[in-house]
């Protein structure tokens, strides 16, 4: 199941309890971002001029092999943080902002006044 097929389920932590289903797919994205790799492509991805990024210019930045990138890609696309798109030899990637939303979301804990 992709984070996309669970946004309308999101709520804080602190209004209900998370169901198995959505706390799963929520935890794979979290472990996805938990890699400094995978952590670091999702922001140049994000910071790249127009909001997308070729692979050629993700790969510049890592002394990582090709495949190995090609790897942690698909990891982030599969738990829903990156989109891409086949444009003649290149893939471009770009965030998925409602992901990102999703998981700002569940942190997103207000400040409790104390009595």
């Amino acid at each position: 199941m992709e984070m996309l097929d669970v946004l309308d389920c999101s709520s804080p932590l602190i209004r209900e309890p998370l169901n198995e289903t959505h706390s799963g797919v929520l935890a794979r994205a979290f472990k996805a971002l938990g890699d400094p790799v995978r952590l670091r492509i999702l922001s140049i991805v994000a910071s790249h001029d127009g909001g997308e990024a070729c692979v050629c210019d993700l790969t510049a930045e890592f002394e990582l092999s090709q495949p190995t990138i090609s790897h942690h890609l698909k990891v982030l696309k599969e738990v829903g943080l990156l989109a891409s798109e086949r444009r003649a030899s290149w893939v471009y990637y770009r965030v998925v902002p409602e992901t990102l939303a999703e998981l700002s979301t569940l942190l997103s804990v207000p400040a409790r006044e104390r009595a």
